[in-house]
């Protein structure tokens, strides 16, 4: 008996043999963000690539501990970036600094990003599936990402965050005009931050999700509609639901989906604080399968638009990774 545990045992370190690992040396990374990298045992060919950044006064640790990925990559076969935070008095991330919200221009964001390419250049990573979620402060980050580098990401998911645009005094400056919902703009207006970011891409943009709940009183609500108001606009979606659902997905949570081929989706809680919990059912897995607002855009061909097309026109065209050329 004793020789049998022993070999279950081993068994068991074999398959659980993957550790989080730190990359030292990566590129352009001037606030010193830590790069922590998950690749599971099983690890698949042309795999997907998740970056999620933690929450204030976590850890790349703890998002790795605490959260379903682990798991998930190693049942699926994905690739997961957790960065950590350099600013030690709270571990929020840098969204408020002029060069975190311009491309490669500074500030965390560009430590992500170097990441990202980093690991598309030393591992079997499809480009076209690089995904990014977070919650609370890596929502924020989140955001930024996806309007400040486009070119590298497919999707992005934001729980319980704000949207990229919000300006501070210095890195990693916390907003509580921004927090508490003071601040309210144009969709043109927030967009206009957005393609400030990168003036120069013309390229395909990411698709969206936005979650959030109704009690928050860390992050309020109007931070989710203004980023219904940033996103919508960016994508052309409109900001009118093309389809509500209730109770979607689970009771008391309603899911607006905008524009006709899954780009951009939001979802209200009631009675959800900003403890939002995880939706396995309907957020970013990478995994076209398992995550339903990934689905629309596998093999679908970009098709370029033409100078003349109506912004309905450019709707109806179907892009890879779920993406429209602005």
């Amino acid at each position: 008996m004793s020789r049998l545990l022993l070999l279950l045992k081993g068994l068991a370190a074999v398959v659980s043999a993957a550790e989080l690992q730190q990359i030292t040396s990566f590129g352009p990374n001037p606030t010193n963000v830590s790069f922590h990298l998950y690749v599971p045992d099983n690890v698949r060919s042309s795999a997907p690539l998740l970056v999620y950044p933690h929450w204030c006064h976590g850890t790349a640790q703890n998002a790795f501990d605490w959260k379903p990925y682990r798991p998930l990559a190693d049942e699926l076969g994905f690739i997961t970036i957790y960065p950590s935070s350099p600013w030690v008095a709270d571990h929020c991330w840098d969204v408020s600094s002029t060069q975190t919200l311009h491309h490669d221009a500074g500030g965390d964001s560009l430590g992500i990003a170097s990441m990202v390419r980093w690991t598309l250049a030393n591992y079997d990573v499809d480009a076209d599936r690089v995904f990014v979620t977070g919650i609370s402060s890596g929502a924020m980050m989140t955001n930024v990402l996806i309007g400040s580098y486009p070119e590298l990401f497919a999707a992005g998911s934001s729980f319980a965050g704000n949207l990229t645009g919000y300006a501070g005094d210095g890195y990693a400056v916390w907003s509580n005009e921004c927090a508490t919902g003071q601040i309210d703009r144009t969709g043109q207006e927030w967009a206009e931050l957005v393609h400030d970011a990168y003036p120069e891409y013309t390229g395909p943009r990411p698709k969206m999700q936005i979650l959030h709940g109704l009690a928050d009183d860390i992050i309020n609500v109007t931070n989710y509609h203004n980023q219904i108001k940033l996103w919508s606009t960016i994508l052309r979606t409109g900001d009118t639901p093309t389809s509500v659902e209730e109770n979607t997905p689970q009771a008391n949570w309603t899911k607006y989906e905008y524009g006709r081929r899954g780009l951009f989706e939001g979802f209200l809680a009631e009675g959800v604080d900003h403890n939002i919990p995880d939706q396995a059912d309907e957020e970013i897995v990478p995994d076209e399968q398992r995550s339903p607002f990934l689905r629309p855009f596998v093999s679908k061909p970009l098709l370029p638009f033409g100078p003349d097309m109506t912004t309905d026109e450019m709707i109806a065209v179907s892009a890879r990774k779920g993406k429209y050329r602005m």
